[in-house]
């Protein structure tokens, strides 16, 4: 006889465990199944080599945002943030080197050893970055409203949004209007003419997207981003004992307000009758009956994977296929005998960190706006970008149970690498890609490859294989104009629900869906719950 259940979340990472802690501090029983033997989804800390622990996939916290941390109360179930005090460190090749803080006036400091124009620019940019994020938060926090009948509620969060758009003034809620359908590469050129800070900052619009830093619509995802955090930077916040941290405080936050959690749960397919999710079915051949499911897959695996398409549209199923999600970045985690000796430290610019504690916080490799587009354009053709874009952390410096005494870990996101290769295939070319990261950071830190112990490559093909990432896309799907808010992932159906009653959608394939903030999460419960009574 099938066991029966108020709710099933299908996936285990951040998003479904939010939703897992809103529904059961509501009186909801909710069950977890996580088809791997660890909860956290792309937030996880695992060993690839004896004594050397890894923020496997994602390696920054996206910030969260303040309410769900709050709500789950994160700090009493263990979590500790290190915020390191370099935010940004960009090597230049010709051996200069900027640096980003928290403070706007400590980065100026910096960008004026490259322009003196631009270091007094930077403080309005910033201040300008943050007021507008603000407003971006009331969006991101807000259900999609629906277009064709918005409620009462939908009406309300369009008014407290536009009260904030006009509450920024003449000239910043114009910048608003303007902004969001340009190319980053514009944007950025309007405040500043150094490329090494142009290319920092139009990094966060471009960042895990199929878009390079001329794409149209780049802006708004800067803007999107800013809304967690207004720093030009970008968030550098590393949990400690890595990113598995999280998801760990998480599960525990879930637990305590009544939630299960089951691992080595692989769901096969989502039962329907009638028009109705019914509950799922395991590849065990155990079925769960549920009177909601939730679904914490990317719309894709969910709705063309899990579901029986005889209980879809032919006109939903045509359209759900051309929602767009090719992944196009890579992971190359290291394991090192010792710290990297970047060029562009061994004289330090005057006021900046020494040591390790410059290396502390991000490391971006990409020192111009046109090698941004050109590492893109190696995509575009069904290749890995030649020359990429890195985004590098040593965790280990600010937190050393990652690594045995004196070496380290290096986390390495890749872009650009396509899904599809137009030559061979990602088996055969994973240890080409590991090569090129490690010739293009050995160009600025020539040590690097005599400390390389081991390295791990998590190619594309492996996000979708072994995390349940289809095409590898690590936002569920393209963070582009035409598919977020209420677009994402279908303009209809952008308010969690699906054309099948009570089967819904929480992971980041829905709005916000802009990384590790919660974000979906919260929205998809508060949604859920207004159904459930």
């Amino acid at each position: 006889m099938a066991a029966k259940r108020d709710v099933v979340i299908i996936g285990g990472g951040h998003n479904g465990l939010v939703t897992a802690f809103y529904l059961a501090r509501a009186g909801r029983k909710p069950l977890v199944l996580e088809r791997r033997p660890i909860i956290g989804g792309a937030a996880i800390t695992d060993e690839f080599h004896t004594g050397f622990r890894v923020p496997t996939l994602a390696h920054s916290l996206g910030p969260l945002r303040a309410d769900v941390a709050r709500d789950m109360a994160l700090e009493r179930h263990g979590l500790q943030i290190i915020r390191p005090e370099v935010r940004i460190f960009a090597p230049h090749p010709d051996g200069r080197a900027l640096f980003l803080y928290d403070d706007a006036e400590r980065s100026a400091k910096s960008i004026a050893a490259f322009s003196a124009k631009d270091a007094a620019k930077y403080g309005e940019f910033q201040g300008t970055l943050v007021r507008i994020g603000k407003v971006m938060a009331q969006v991101l926090e807000m259900p999609p409203p629906s277009l064709d009948h918005p409620s009462s509620g939908d009406l309300w969060s369009l008014l407290k949004v536009g009260r904030g758009l006009r509450g920024l003034g003449r000239k910043e809620m114009y910048h608003v209007l303007r902004w969001g359908p340009m190319a980053v590469a514009d944007l950025v050129a309007e405040f500043f003419e150094t490329e090494l800070l142009r290319a920092v900052i139009a990094a966060r619009g471009m960042f895990g997207a199929f878009l390079g830093p001329w794409s149209a619509g780049t802006s708004v995802m800067l803007m999107m981003r800013a809304a967690g955090d207004g720093n030009p930077a970008g968030p550098t916040l590393f949990p400690k004992g890595g990113m598995g941290a999280v998801t760990q405080a998480m599960a525990a936050a879930a637990r305590q307000a009544g939630a299960e959690i089951k691992t080595g749960a692989d769901v096969r397919q989502i039962a329907v009758r009638d028009g109705r999710a019914t509950g799922v079915v395991l590849s065990s051949g155990e079925t769960i009956e549920a009177g909601v499911v939730i679904s914490n897959a990317d719309p894709k695996r969910t709705l063309l994977g899990l579901v029986d398409p005889v209980h879809l549209g032919p006109e939903f199923i045509v359209r759900m296929r051309n929602y767009r999600g090719y992944g196009t970045v890579a992971k190359v985690n290291l394991a090192l005998s010792g710290l990297p000796e970047f060029t562009a430290l061994k004289v330090p610019p005057a006021g900046s960190p020494n040591g390790s504690a410059a290396l502390s916080g991000r490391i971006h490799i990409g020192p111009e706006i046109d090698y941004l587009e050109r590492a893109f354009d190696d995509s575009k053709y069904g290749d890995f970008s030649k020359h990429p874009y890195l985004d590098v952390t040593i965790p280990s410096i600010a937190d050393p149970t990652l690594a045995p005494a004196g070496k380290h870990v290096m986390s390495i996101y890749m872009q650009f690498a396509p899904f599809r290769l137009r030559t061979g295939d990602w088996d055969s070319r994973a240890e080409a890609l590991r090569d090129t990261v490690v010739n293009t950071l050995a160009q600025y830190a020539p040590n690097l490859k005599s400390l390389v112990l081991k390295g791990q490559v998590i190619t594309p093909k492996d996000l979708e294989t072994t995390y349940s990432l289809t095409s590898g896309h690590i936002f569920h799907g393209e963070l582009a104009l035409d598919q977020i808010f209420t677009m994402r992932p279908l303009l209809d159906w952008a308010r969690y629900r699906t054309p099948i009653q009570g089967l819904y959608l929480c992971g980041s394939g829905t709005h916000p869906g802009t990384g590790l903030t919660g974000g979906s999460g919260a929205n998809a419960a508060r949604e859920i719950l207004k159904d459930l009574r």
